[in-house]
């Protein structure tokens, strides 16, 4: 707050880009709420829309640099920001890459609980995630469990292998290496057999 030169007490506009940030992580909070209310359609919507804020921000900012490159890369390169724009802080900027890797990972488990599970969705968001934090835990287990969905055995064992040397307890990471490891065999039998 400021006062005026009449002694009116005026509230101070935050910058542009600080209420896009806080948008953006009004947004991705209410996802994770919707998540724990199992209202995963809700929060699929919830963590979009914070993505799409960022995305905003970034264009607004004319500032690659902001975020994850998936979420700010566009092909043609941004305009440099006007003179009157503000840019984000170190802090900020780190707010919203860890924002992004949030929702991007929290997007993919939200699929995974889905009816009707879309395995290249799944994957493709993990990998956002890996892109920028390759020993992510949650992302290497999703990748393997949509690799493994998806078909791709061999991946899905290196993704599901490399989070098991996080968590070599984890029944979920153990029971999907096993299934994995039986696909694995049985396509290699399969294929002994057509060849003799």
């Amino acid at each position: 707050m400021s006062v005026d030169r009449g002694g009116l007490v005026r509230q101070q506009q935050q910058p542009p880009a600080a209420d896009a940030l806080r948008r953006a992580l009004d947004f991705k909070t209410q996802g994770t709420q919707c998540y724990r209310d199992k209202k995963y359609r809700e929060a699929i919507g919830k963590y979009h829309r914070a993505l799409l804020e960022m995305k905003g921000l970034c264009r607004a900012l004319g500032d690659p640099d902001v975020g994850a490159r998936s979420a700010c890369a566009a092909p043609p390169p941004p305009p440099p920001p006007s003179p009157g724009k503000c840019s984000l802080t170190e802090e900020q900027k780190g707010a919203v890459e860890s924002a992004e890797l949030e929702c991007y990972n929290s997007l993919a488990a939200c699929l995974l609980q889905m009816e009707l599970v879309n395995y290249e969705r799944v994957k493709e968001y993990c990998l956002k995630v890996l892109r920028k934090e390759g020993e992510n835990f949650k992302a290497l287990y999703r990748s393997g469990v949509a690799y493994y969905h998806l078909g791709d055995y061999h991946k899905a064992l290196h993704y599901l292998q490399e989070s098991h040397k996080q968590q070599p307890s984890d029944t979920n990471v153990i029971r999907y290496i096993q299934l994995t490891e039986m696909k694995i065999r049985r396509l290699a039998q399969r294929e002994k057999k057509e060849s003799s």
